[in-house]
C-alpha cells in the first residue's frame, strides 16, 4: 500500500484515505472574481475537496514575442495573446480575496503555479500545497525550487515519458517526501481511448512509495470513477457553471450536477472497495442459512461404520452440518451414531 501523508491540515492521502477530489477551476471563471466565488461554492456544495485555480505571473511565465502574437482564436478575450492572459489573470489580492472565500466556507484552497514567481506567491500566500501542471512537470529547475519549500506537491504526468517521471521522482524526492503523481493526459476533451488508465497500476508498481492518482480531461464521469477503482488517491477535473461558455476548457469540464454525480459515485465506489480479506459475512447468514449445503448421508448407515466417498452427498439440508469443502476429510472416519438417508453430518457424529 502506499505511503500516506498529510496533503491539507487534518485531511491525508494515500493508504486506505478516501480520494481527494479537486475541482479544477482553472480560468474557467473568465476572468470574473464573482463568477470565480459562485465556482468555489458550487465546489464545495457538490462535495469536492478542494478548489484548485492557475496562477501566472505573466511576463515570468512567457516571452515578450509570445505575449505579443496576434490570437484569433474564438476563445480569445484579446487582440493579442498577452492580452488574452492578462483578462484572465486575477491579482494577487484578488487571490487572496478568493482564498479567504474559500477558508469562510470550508472548502481547501490552492492553484498551479504556472511559473517560479506564481510559486513564490502561492508559498506567501500559505496554500496547503502546490500543484504542477504537465506543461512544467519536465521544468527540473522550477521542480528543485518548488519542492525546497517544502509543501505536499501534486505533479501531473501529461505529455511526459515513464522515463522523465522516474527523473521527475528522484528530483523531487531528494528534498520533499510528500508528493504525488497523476495519470494524465494533455488532450482537451481527451478521447477515451488515450485516457490510458492501466498506467495507474502502472505508476503503482513504479513508485510504490507514493500515492498515485489521475487528471481527467475526458468529458462525463465514468472514467474517472474508474480511475478511483484502480487505485487513484487524488483526482483533479475541471469544473465549469457552464459548457457554452467562451474558453477552451469548457468542453472538457463538468457542469454542477456533473461533478456532484462524480463524487457521490466515487464515495459509492470507495465503499463497495470493501475488505481485501475474503471470507463469509454477517449480511450473508441469510442467504447461508436458506441455501447453504452441508455433507448429509447418501444412504443409511450404521453406528461403527467407516466412512467411504460413497456413503456420502451434499444437499442443502436441515440443520447445517460439515461443510461441502470437508467432504474428503471425513473419508476413513468412523460414525458415532445411526443415521438415516439424507440425514446430516455434524463433526459431533465422527470419531477419529
Amino acid at each position: 500500500m502506499s505511503a500516506e501523508f498529510e496533503l491539507c491540515p487534518g485531511r491525508k492521502i494515500g493508504g486506505s484515505n478516501p480520494c481527494f477530489i479537486i475541482a479544477e477551476i482553472g480560468q474557467n471563471h473568465q476572468g470574473d472574481i464573482e463568477i470565480a466565488k459562485k465556482m468555489i461554492r458550487m465546489a464545495k456544495d457538490c462535495g469536492a475537496d478542494c478548489a484548485k485555480f492557475q496562477k501566472s505571473e505573466i511576463e515570468h511565465r512567457f516571452t515578450k514575442h509570445a505575449l505579443e502574437r496576434p490570437y484569433t482564436s474564438p476563445h480569445a478575450w484579446g487582440p493579442t495573446y498577452g492580452a488574452h492572459k492578462h483578462h484572465l489573470e486575477f491579482s494577487h489580492q484578488q487571490y487572496r480575496e478568493l482564498q479567504q472565500y474559500a477558508n469562510d466556507i470550508g472548502i481547501f484552497f490552492t492553484a498551479s503555479g504556472m511559473d517560479e514567481m506564481a510559486i513564490e506567491f502561492l508559498h506567501e500566500i500559505n496554500v496547503p500545497f502546490f500543484k504542477v501542471a504537465s506543461a512544467d512537470t519536465n521544468n527540473i529547475p522550477y521542480l528543485e525550487k518548488t519542492a525546497k519549500k517544502g509543501r505536499p506537491m501534486v505533479i501531473s504526468s501529461g505529455m511526459q515519458s515513464m522515463e522523465t517521471m522516474h527523473c521527475v521522482y528522484q528530483t523531487v524526492k531528494k528534498h520533499n517526501p510528500n508528493f504525488t503523481f497523476l495519470q494524465c493526459t494533455s488532450a482537451y476533451p481527451l478521447p477515451l481511448e488515450h485516457a490510458n488508465l492501466s498506467l495507474i497500476p502502472e505508476f503503482q508498481k513504479e513508485f510504490p512509495d507514493i500515492p498515485i492518482g489521475y487528471s481527467g480531461h475526458e468529458t462525463g464521469i465514468h472514467v474517472s470513477v474508474a480511475a478511483v477503482a484502480l487505485g487513484a488517491k487524488v483526482l483533479e477535473r475541471h469544473v465549469t457553471l457552464d459548457k457554452t461558455w467562451k474558453g477552451s476548457d469548457h468542453a472538457a469540464s463538468l457542469e454542477p450536477a456533473e461533478l456532484a454525480e462524480l463524487v457521490r459515485a466515487i464515495r459509492m465506489v470507495e465503499m463497495a472497495m470493501g475488505s481485501p480479506i475474503k471470507q463469509m459475512l454477517p449480511c450473508e447468514a441469510s442467504c447461508h442459512s436458506k441455501l447453504g449445503k452441508s455433507v448429509v448421508a447418501r444412504k443409511p448407515l450404521q453406528k461403527g461404520e467407516i466412512l467411504t466417498l460413497d456413503m456420502l452427498t451434499v444437499k442443502v439440508a436441515e440443520p447445517h452440518g460439515v461443510r461441502p469443502e470437508n467432504i474428503f476429510k471425513l473419508v476413513g472416519k468412523k460414525i458415532t451414531e445411526d443415521l438415516e438417508e439424507d440425514a446430516t453430518i455434524t463433526d459431533a457424529m465422527i470419531k477419529g
